[in-house]
């Protein structure tokens, strides 16, 4: 009984030489071809992702603006966990602004860099009394900022969650909306959040510009046009994957042709049955 040959292995050589046939050359070309157009539209919806997500936030800052406040110890008390669920909440509180305004520097607003003016308001009285840091507005450095009303003030506003400390505290300016920080300069219990202002009964003469809702530092890409993107890169990949299976398999083929033996010589040879 005759062994069956055994094809040998494909070289780079022979990869290559399948390779820069025209028939694959051919093929190459429109494999890239839909490779291109997969990519471009993978850029496309990569695009479509910001731009969703950008539209997302610009909403979500427009229905703050127009929602209605809640009263401020109906969604958060002092010294207790601010939920990430609140930022951007619109709140109103009552209170009385006390001395030992602030500073904060290092702030952008309008592409400028200006300093937050941070004010305590004390909410209640007596033992249920707590200090809430309220965002007055923002100032371009080196203004003076002016006197918080005095007396009793209504105040209408966004909640922000308090900020990781920064260097310290220090001639009336600090660099974070630290409630930690804060705490060792104003007395009582304090929220663990702030207050963007954004009017005031009674209004004040003059003061800072008041700022919008809080935004996100980082906007996230609408996740259904990033699997989109996703899925167009796949595919383009899968194209060229499809051209190189195609050579390996014609390399592999060419090799197994090349060994087969001719007819004539399946009875040739010192092996062969002299009665065949």
């Amino acid at each position: 009984m005759g062994v069956a040959a055994t094809a040998a292995p494909v070289t780079r050589a022979d990869v290559w030489r399948v390779a820069r046939r025209p028939r694959m050359v051919g093929l190459l070309a429109v494999f890239l071809a839909a490779a291109t157009v997969c990519g471009l539209l993978g850029a496309w919806q990569l695009d479509r992702a910001r731009q969703r997500g950008q539209a997302a936030v610009a909403q979500r800052q427009a229905q703050l603006v127009a929602a209605d406040p809640v009263p401020l110890d109906s969604v958060l008390a002092p010294q207790t966990a601010f939920p990430g669920d609140l930022v951007g909440r619109k709140v109103s509180v009552t209170g009385t602004y006390e001395p030992g305004q602030l500073l904060v520097t290092g702030r952008s607003h309008g592409g400028v860099t200006g300093e937050l003016v941070l004010t305590p308001l004390r909410v209640g009285s007596g033992a249920d009394a707590a200090v809430l840091p309220v965002v007055r507005g923002w100032l371009p450095s080196g203004a003076a900022p002016d006197e918080p009303p005095a007396g009793a003030v209504s105040l209408v506003g966004y909640l922000q969650a308090g900020e990781s400390a920064g260097t310290g505290i220090a001639s009336g300016a600090t660099d974070a909306i630290s409630p930690a920080e804060l705490l060792h300069v104003w007395t009582g219990p304090i929220w663990t959040g702030y207050l963007v202002l954004a009017s005031s009964d009674p209004a004040p003469s003059a003061g800072p510009a008041l700022l919008g809702p809080p935004t996100p530092t980082q906007t996230s890409p609408n996740l259904q046009n990033l699997l989109y993107a996703g899925e167009w890169f796949v595919f383009g990949g899968f194209a060229v994957f499809l051209w190189w299976r195609a050579v390996l398999d014609e390399a592999h083929g060419r090799i197994r042709d090349r060994g087969r033996p001719e007819r004539g010589d399946r009875a040739s040879g010192p092996e062969a049955d002299p009665r065949a």
